[in-house]
């Protein structure tokens, strides 16, 4: 920790030395930029060049009234260049400036660009989803059909993402990704990132990268990357976007929200702020099958849940420009979540499918969660060739109270009330911290060569509580077959060397990352304590080659892990019902993959892809533990064994007409998934298809449309056998007020087909699962941009916790 800190400390100082130096002022320059309306031009870009070669030495931003000076000047002769999105660029020139002498510039006029018609901005449209070796970007502004969403759904769209009605987000295969939000963690995986994905508006999200093959900058995620970017504004004035949204499924829903953005010359201030009410249901019917002393017996169970979800999401940050190169900035966020699941759950029993009884399972719970992570922040340029530090100290808090009162009844099969009315209480409080510090530093060693370094410090500690019990006389006592206390910590060490190189046609990236962790997992009500430590190091390697401008090729490899989350690893044991459980497993192990992936870039939008995936102590997925005698069912998590999966993934966007373009995407793969002993005798392979299209239409000017599907063939994933899955979305968009602002019908999953099907047939379980959450959604949102836009954007602050934050998990 001691070395971590000085190095924070390092990075700081060095930050602001480099500031004290780029500030001694010798001489200045000075002047004011001006629209031809002659109001003042904030924003604008000005940068000085030497007259002699054009190199650049300063840059500045102008002030609200269009007010610039550039200090710390040597005595030479220079060119100033003036640029605004929309406005042609301008030089003026040459000045000579002597030594203590503020040269003054006479006020300056932009002139608009050959682009501009009528006065109006001609906004350039982005295609829905570019793509290059090892990563997919998905440009959601652009996307219709995203329209008064959030990000949650908006996965749910995006091709060659699965997300379940577990909340499991994947892109390769089905292993969880890690998320991140502007490259920061959120701290949370399953119901909990689910509920913060959808407080986020797709009106705030800019584009969402699918990495299948990371840098070892990140951490390294076996089951990929997937990072938000939000829209941050413009840096001048009131900036901002305001959106406003309406829904309709089965139930109502709605959101509001704003981003803002405002810069002067030496600060910088942003946020957001969203607030959305969804309300909303889920169907799961289970069947099982139970064969034991030569009685087959039926346990089918109708579950019925209708959930409320108030969500607040927020974000504020500032950055202090030290100097043009050094800066320093503070960013706060998170979320406040109130969600109310009000839960009717049928079981019935048959024995020789002639019905024995019925369980019923009412409950009504009231779930409060708070997530807030503070970030301090620090990146300088230290020379004129690229050479830079960042450094980032973060702290999270996730805070949770969960309360629910269970009724049970139980009936025979004449309907009459066989046992007095159960009456239970379930309280599960859950409190996170998280501490995070990292260093990174780029060092261009050449033109054609780069080496970037840094390290990484974490430590978590995990507080979890259950008390579940039955109503005894007037007073809920807990029960100790599931009643616990649960304290885990875990400290992760990393480091990591990256090299990049080109020469000739080829360019050679090699990497290596290495992480140690120590944790400790206490079961204080049952003394139980569980210590593991390990040291892994994650090579990578990746070679393009350019054949000539049409044509690349590259092949990748990389080792990854992936962490269980916390909730995973806590060994309560959860009650759904009499006879259905949920255990988390203390033992559980990390899983490792190794990736291989080549490509072929067809001018840079085709994309083709052979790649190969071979997964060790395979986690992510469910297993099931049946006790025939008692007929009691717990799901947990196991190391079951190993994955194998080959595929072919192919891109391609076509222009049909002027008014008509889409895209495709094929993901084919072959699984072949293999148990180890204690888990069983499986061995079984199975083809998986993924097929997804985006098809735009330009109406008119102001109008257009888009259609969207997606399709996943019946797979096999664990233990179970999935069938087909698929979802049609369509949108329609009108631009109003000069293109400031947007009026959009969007469809989402319009012939209501979405759900979760699957079977379970291995060793003693016979189970089908039918799934289905609330997915035919028609919304309506308008959004409305101020201020100007031909100004930059707010940086992007990554603060490097991001497999932290995935890990905590809450599930009911």
């Amino acid at each position: 920790m001691k070395v971590v800190i000085g190095c924070l400390l390092s990075a700081f100082l060095a930050g602001f030395y480099g500031s004290s130096y780029a500030q001694s002022p010798t001489a200045a320059v000075q002047g004011k930029v001006l629209f031809q309306d002659h109001s003042p031009a904030a924003a604008a870009t000005i940068i000085l060049l030497r007259s002699g070669d054009s190199s650049v030495v300063r840059s500045v931003i102008t002030e609200k009234t269009g007010v610039f000076r550039l200090t710390g000047i040597p005595p030479d002769k220079y060119l100033v260049l003036v640029t605004v999105i929309g406005y042609t660029k301008s030089y003026y020139g040459p000045y000579q400036v002597n030594r203590g002498q503020t040269v003054n510039i006479p006020d300056i006029t932009l002139s608009l660009s050959p682009k501009q018609l009528n006065g109006v901005t001609v906004f350039g449209t982005r295609p829905a989803i570019e793509v290059t070796p090892g990563k997919m970007i998905v440009n959601v502004q652009s996307m219709i059909t995203a329209a008064g969403s959030s990000a949650y759904e908006i996965l749910r769209q995006a091709p060659n993402v699965r997300v379940d009605n577990n909340n499991n987000i994947s892109i390769i295969g089905r292993q969880s990704a890690l998320v991140l939000i502007d490259g920061k963690p959120t701290n949370l995986a399953g119901e909990d990132l689910a509920e913060v994905l959808k407080g986020i508006p797709a009106s705030t999200i800019e584009r969402i990268e699918l990495v299948t093959s990371g840098s070892a900058k990140y951490d390294a995620s076996s089951g990929g990357i997937i990072n938000i970017f939000l829209k941050k504004g413009a840096n001048a004035g009131a900036n901002g976007t305001v959106t406003g949204s309406v829904g309709y499924g089965k139930y109502e829903k709605e959101s509001a929200g704003i981003i803002f953005n405002d810069r002067t010359r030496q600060f910088n201030i942003f946020g957001n702020y969203n607030y959305s009410f969804n309300k909303s249901f889920r169907n799961i019917v289970t069947n099982r099958v139970i064969n034991y002393n030569n009685v087959l017996s039926n346990y089918n169970t109708d579950y019925n849940n209708v959930q409320k979800d108030y969500t607040n999401t927020f974000s504020l940050g500032t950055d202090y420009f030290i100097s043009a190169n050094n800066t320093i900035g503070f960013l706060i966020n998170g979320s406040v979540a109130d969600d109310n699941f009000v839960k009717n759950n049928n079981l019935k029993i048959f024995n020789q499918s002639v019905p024995d009884s019925t369980v019923t399972a009412n409950s009504d719970l009231n779930r409060h969660v708070t997530r807030v992570n503070y970030n301090l922040n620090y990146n300088g340029k230290l020379d004129g060739r690229g050479k830079a530090l960042s450094a980032d100290l973060n702290y999270t808090t996730y805070k949770r109270s969960s309360s629910e009162y269970i009724t049970n009844d139980f009936f025979n099969a004449s309907g009459s009330q066989y046992r007095p009315l159960q009456l239970l209480q379930n309280l599960s409080p859950s409190n996170i911290k998280i501490w995070l510090s990292k260093v990174d530093f780029t060092d261009p060693l050449s033109k054609t060569s780069k080496l970037e370094t840094g390290i990484k410090y974490s430590y978590v500690t995990s507080n979890n509580d259950l008390m579940f019990g039955p109503l005894v006389n007037g007073q809920y006592q807990n029960d100790p077959r599931f009643s616990n206390r649960f304290l885990y910590t875990e400290n992760v060490n990393a480091a990591y060397i990256n090299y990049e190189n080109k020469f000739r046609k080829f360019d050679l990236t090699t990497a290596l990352r290495a992480e140690q962790t120590t944790a400790k997992g206490n079961s204080i009500t049952t003394g139980q304590v569980v210590n593991n430590s390990y040291l892994d190091f994650f090579p990578q390697v990746l070679l393009t080659y350019k054949y000539d401008d049409k044509n690349e090729f590259s092949i990748s490899y990389n080792r990854a892990i992936a962490r269980p989350v916390y909730e995973d690893i806590n060994p309560f044991l959860y009650y759904i019902d009499p006879y259905d459980y949920r255990s988390g497993n203390p033992y559980l192990k990390p899983q490792y993959s190794d990736n291989i992936e080549l490509s072929y870039n067809y001018k840079k939008t085709f994309l083709f892809t052979l790649y190969s995936q071979i997964l060790h102590n395979a986690y992510d997925l469910n297993f099931f533990e049946q006790n025939d005698a008692s007929k009691v069912n717990i799901t947990i998590r196991k190391n079951l064994g190993t994955i194998y999966n080959y595929g072919i993934k192919f891109f391609a966007p076509v222009r049909f007409t002027s008014w008509w373009n889409g895209n495709f995407s094929i993901d084919a793969a072959y699984q072949r998934y293999v148990a180890y002993p204690v888990n069983g005798n499986l061995n079984k392979g199975t083809p998986d298809i993924n097929f997804s299209s985006t098809q735009q239409f330009i109406i008119s000017n102001t109008l257009s449309a888009e259609l969207s599907g997606k399709y996943e063939s019946p797979n096999f994933y664990g233990i179970s056998q999935f069938k087909t899955n698929y979802r049609v979305d369509a949108g329609l968009s009108k631009q109003l007020f000069n293109k400031r602002a947007s009026l959009k019908l969007s469809g989402a999953d319009i012939f209501n087909t979405l759900r979760d099907r699957s079977q379970v047939n291995y060793q003693n379980l016979n189970i089908s699962i039918m799934d289905k959450k609330e997915s035919q959604v028609a919304r309506l949102t308008f959004t409305y941009r101020f201020g100007r836009s031909s100004v930059k954007e707010a940086s992007i602050h990554s603060t490097g916790n991001e497999e932290e934050q995935k890990r905590t998990k809450s599930s009911n």
